[in-house]
């Protein structure tokens, strides 16, 4: 999955165990979710941790809604799921992985 370098400019605040967003374990890294996006830690600076492509999550026969059992996060104007260390979104009638 590509994930694209944006840099996030003039993030003051920093992420961590006790600053208040929710860790989401995202491959090999942790994404905090901040304002229906996520941040991760790079070289230095926070980045914007976003798919640089639709990947579809075929296969994936869970549906995932309020009780299912894993993590929703805001993510612009939908929810993503936290499952497997990445994130599900609905899209037309299947999972994205995020």
């Amino acid at each position: 999955m590509a994930v694209l370098h944006h840099e996030h400019p003039a993030h003051e605040h920093t992420h961590g165990p006790a600053c208040g967003h929710p860790e989401v374990p995202h491959g090999d890294h942790v994404d905090y979710a901040h304002d229906g996006h996520f941040h991760k830690e790079h070289s230095g600076h926070w980045d914007e941790c976003e798919p640089g492509e639709h990947i579809s999550h075929s296969g994936h026969a869970h549906d995932h809604g309020p009780g299912c059992g894993h993590p929703a996060v805001r993510h612009g104007d939908h929810l993503d799921y936290v499952h497997d260390r990445h994130r599900h979104a609905q899209h037309d009638g299947h999972w994205d992985d995020h």
